[in-house]
């Protein structure tokens, strides 16, 4: 079901001019730190001396979840619905981010358990009326995967044919903080209480059973499918756990790797797409840069396993794409640096001897 993923690697025929163009800058080498790295990839991906990223898009994929009737949310379904039409109206944080710094924003319906409205900005493309309780059953169908799956690829071509050259994801799910930790801790063996963490404000008691709500879960799903976690194709894992946003999500990364267009990865949530889309294709890291690390404890546990090292950190625990909308100025400041700033023999400055 995943095998149209096919990622090619980066291009690497401007390595040395690219690395090149970064050094001769009027400053010490290395001196702009991770901008330059940055920059470095954004070369490759683009296979250009002078990256691009003036037209980005955020994406935010939302979608309710069965296991929320297992009390691992301090709220109720219905805020997913709300918060959407906060997106919406303009009222949520990655709205007003996104507003800041001249980003378009599009609301993608992958599985809310009610109906929205049309709205300009919302993609209507609902699976079904959310997930069911993956504590009891399989999360989805293969048709409902299939579906998602579908989602994710047909709107990250949507953004890149409509010329967007950098993608930057979201995210919005009651009790999506339940799936992604039971999904990492599926895909890594670390236990539940591992990944498991406050979400939108649990205190220990209510970590604590979201943790044993998760060893229950995936205890079922390894009874039903006679494998091991660690042993599960990407379409198990996927029926048996997961979110539809998250997999659209997955999907979406998934595509635009395909389409060699770089991606920004939000927090805690969008990283353990990350880890599924890595699952299906490992070649779609080299098209990912990682916003921020979360207040989420498991989000540091998670960026080390993929040796990864976030732009930022802010201690945030939002969602929503705000890390990664946040993150955008510093990525676009490493295109402006590399494009724009004099070279040692354009500006007459003696370089280094």
């Amino acid at each position: 079901m995943f095998e149209q993923f096919d990622i090619s690697l980066p291009s690497l025929e401007l390595k040395a001019a690219l690395q090149h163009k970064i050094d001769s800058k009027t400053k010490p080498v290395g001196a702009l730190g991770e901008l330059e790295s940055i920059a470095f990839q954004l070369g490759t991906i683009q296979n250009s001396l002078t990256p691009d990223v003036s037209r980005p898009q955020m994406i935010v994929f939302a979608a309710d979840h069965g296991v929320v009737d297992q009390g691992i949310s301090l709220f109720p379904q219905e805020v997913t619905p709300q918060m959407v039409m906060n997106f919406l109206m303009g009222g949520a944080a990655v709205s007003v981010f996104c507003q800041q710094h001249g980003v378009p924003l599009r609301v993608v319906d992958v599985g809310v358990k009610s109906s929205i409205d049309d709205h300009p900005l919302l993609g209507q493309r609902k699976v079904a009326f959310g997930s069911k309780d993956f504590s009891q059953q399989a999360a989805m169908t293969s048709q409902e995967l299939a579906r998602t799956i579908s989602a994710g690829v047909d709107e990250a071509d949507l953004a890149i044919d409509a010329g967007c050259n950098l993608l930057m994801f979201g995210e919005m799910g009651i009790g999506n903080t339940c799936v992604s930790s039971c999904l990492m801790s599926a895909m890594t063996g670390l236990s539940a209480s591992q990944c498991s963490g406050r979400g939108t404000g649990l205190d220990e008691a209510g970590v604590s059973h979201k943790a044993r709500v998760i060893e229950a879960s995936i205890k079922r799903a390894q009874e039903e499918t006679g494998m091991a976690a660690v042993e599960w194709s990407p379409q198990t894992l996927a029926e048996q756990l997961g979110g539809f946003e998250i997999i659209a999500m997955a999907s979406a990364m998934l595509q635009a790797a395909h389409r060699q267009t770089a991606f920004v990865v939000d927090g805690f949530i969008c990283t353990v797409a990350f880890l599924f889309a890595q699952k299906v294709e490992p070649n779609v890291r080299h098209y990912a840069m990682f916003a921020h690390q979360s207040n989420e404890k498991a989000h540091r546990l998670l960026l080390e396993q993929l040796k990864v090292e976030p732009i930022l950190s802010l201690d945030l625990r939002l969602g929503e794409g705000s890390g990664a909308i946040l993150a955008y100025p510093l990525i676009q400041s490493a295109t402006v640096f590399l494009n724009k700033m004099a070279s040692f023999e354009s500006a007459g400055v003696s370089g280094q001897s």
